[in-house]
């Protein structure tokens, strides 16, 4: 996937594209070097690289400092939220000052795989709110099978949360979509947009405004179409920007245009 003539064949726009979630620290098929440069052959110019546990707080935080295009987010995934205490609390909540940290993330719910109580799930999630509200950042935010007690948590807390934030990879229902953007949050969509089977997350672009849609690979998981079942990596970003402006019917550029300026109002305050 990573031959020289593929990515000769991948789309090339004018705007520059974002790359608003991906895990930089797991890219195991390729090199760190090769991925930023093959990130800017195709025209991203900022990666942000998401924390999911309180062994990579300080990775993705690294990586963002020694590289000018690549930002970081710092929280506890749900599958990890049994090692989420008060020190990892504390420590998240120190590194979220850093000027290269643009949110908390990647937090939430996961009631489909379950990897801790979901007890535990709730208590990391609302805690994590709290620093997003006293750090006055956006959240980047998980859910699968939890819409329910996502709506609930988010009820009680997005109204303190300043910048909001966006539920990446968004395969939840329709309800779940239309309350939370009408709480002003964003949905992050990726390579499962190409997915044959993948007609509920479709039905959810469309009924979403292109005002609240960024985009993101969630690499190195979820290659999107044609290169199904092989690595992922940002550089894949513009087939998800052609399938979203496709479903949107409007053109690349004009979609690239608008996310752009959705991710930069989110992140950077723009």
């Amino acid at each position: 996937m990573f031959d020289p003539e593929i990515v000769a064949q991948l789309p090339s726009y004018d705007t520059a594209l974002i790359e608003t979630h991906c895990h930089l620290d797991y890219l195991n098929e390729i090199d760190l070097s090769r991925a930023l440069a093959l990130a800017a052959t195709v025209g991203i110019d900022r990666i942000i690289t998401i924390a999911v546990s309180p062994e990579n707080l300080d990775t993705v935080l690294a990586l963002a400092a020694e590289h000018e295009q690549v930002w970081a987010t710092q929280g506890i995934h749900p599958h990890e939220a049994q090692a989420y205490d008060d020190q990892v609390h504390a420590k998240i909540k120190t590194q979220c000052q850093s000027e290269k940290v643009l949110a908390v993330g990647e937090i939430g719910l996961d009631y489909y795989y379950d990897h801790s109580d979901r007890r535990a799930q709730r208590v990391a999630f609302e805690r994590q709110l709290e620093i997003a509200k006293s750090q006055q950042l956006p959240v980047v935010i998980h859910s699968r099978d939890a819409d329910e007690d996502m709506l609930a948590i988010l009820r009680e807390h997005a109204p303190e949360l300043r910048k909001k934030g966006v539920i990446h990879s968004f395969t939840s229902g329709p309800k779940l979509a239309e309350e939370a953007l009408s709480m002003g949050f964003y949905l992050g969509f990726n390579g499962i947009v190409t997915f044959k089977n993948a007609h509920n997350v479709r039905a959810i672009v469309e009924l979403t405004p292109i005002e609240h849609i960024v985009l993101e690979t969630d690499s190195p998981y979820l290659t999107p179409v044609p290169y199904r079942g092989k690595p992922n990596a940002p550089h894949l970003l513009g087939l998800v920007a052609a399938q979203i402006a496709a479903i949107k019917h409007m053109p690349v550029e004009s979609c690239l245009q608008t996310v752009r300026a959705n991710s930069l109002r989110l992140f950077w305050n723009q």
